[in-house]
């Protein structure tokens, strides 16, 4: 050990003992700052890479009309396919209230058309007050597949509008 001190000293680096308890322990000799810098640089570096899930918001009313309902339908699959979880939230006014029933029913057929895009729904619809709530997050492989359906729909169709234009 004293054998190992001297080396350090004379390089002018650190002995950083690796394993205490082995018998004899396991040292090391290294520049102590330079390994922790380089070490803080790997953990910044990880952080960056890592994908943040946001938690996006999307608010129905139970008496929507089809077109609102399909273009709220698009931003949900756009959420989705971009990675977010997304809160679904059925917000109830006045009279709505009386006709809860009728908006659970609406409100799980949406859930419904969510889970064919290729979502996994976290929480079961509950009522908080005025609102139903869920959250639904997207299942990557059931997205992954769709989005490859998507491509070939799309190159059949070009190759299609190539026919017609040719002939």
């Amino acid at each position: 050990m004293s054998e190992a001190r001297n080396i350090a000293e004379n390089q002018g680096l650190d002995l950083v003992e690796v394993s205490p308890n082995a018998k004899p322990p396991v040292v090391k000799v290294i520049d102590y700052g330079k390994y922790k810098y380089t070490q803080q640089k790997k953990a910044n570096e990880a952080k960056k890479k890592q994908a943040q899930v946001q938690l996006k918001e999307i608010q129905f009313r139970p008496n929507i009309e089809s077109h609102d309902l399909s273009t709220k339908m698009k931003k949900i699959v756009q959420f989705l396919e971009e990675g977010d979880k997304v809160k679904l939230v059925m917000q109830f006014r006045g009279r709505e209230m009386a006709y809860r029933e009728a908006g659970m029913e609406k409100f799980k057929g949406l859930l419904d058309d969510v889970i064919a895009i290729g979502a996994t729904i976290e929480s079961d619809p509950k009522f908080m007050g005025n609102r139903i709530i869920t959250i639904a997050a997207p299942d990557k492989a059931a997205i992954e597949k769709r989005k490859k359906e998507q491509k070939k729909t799309e190159s059949s169709d070009a190759s299609v509008t190539e026919e017609t234009a040719t002939t």
